[in-house]
């Protein structure tokens, strides 16, 4: 029994540990997550400037995609690390581009494919006219199966925002 008691205490430190873990953005925020999550730092929102993106787990895709010619490697913050981060509790994301133009992404994509939020491409960061700040990108060359409408449309560019639902 004392030790569940100390399980229990561990979990709700753990817990209150990471509810405090997510401090507002010091930098210009670049990405906003709302909906069903259950950490916040912004009124019922969770805010991200670069430095805390950069602080997420990160990750790396070498692949092909229709707007450029030739291979390029996208490195940015795991799209899970991010879900995790504020405690996402719902099955689908509408991802939302600066131009207004959104889709709806399964979180099982973000955990089953490894996606990332590029913040740059072949070591240069992504500036808006450069589908930045932040581009939803799929391993394609690793899995070609994703290679068609439904996957490149998910492939949000100048990504602002995140509403998990």
């Amino acid at each position: 029994m004392r030790y569940r008691w100390h399980l229990a205490v561990l979990g709700l430190t753990l817990v209150s540990s990471l509810a405090m873990a997510l401090e507002p953005p010091a930098g210009k925020p670049l990405l906003k997550v709302s909906g069903d999550i259950g950490i916040t730092n912004v009124g019922d929102q969770a805010w991200f400037d670069r430095d805390m993106l950069l602080a997420l787990d990160q990750g790396q895709i070498s692949t092909h995609l229709p707007w450029y010619d030739g291979a390029s490697v996208y490195d940015g913050p795991l799209l899970m690390a991010l879900l995790q981060a504020v405690d996402a509790r719902g099955m689908e994301l509408r991802v939302a581009a600066l131009n207004d133009f959104a889709a709806t992404i399964p979180v099982e994509d973000a955990r089953d494919f490894g996606i990332i939020l590029a913040m740059s491409r072949d070591g240069n960061a992504l500036e808006v006219r450069h589908q930045g700040p932040l581009f939803v990108i799929y391993p394609f060359d690793e899995r070609p199966h994703l290679y068609n409408a439904v996957y490149l449309t998910r492939s949000v560019w100048q990504v602002e925002s995140i509403d998990v639902r």
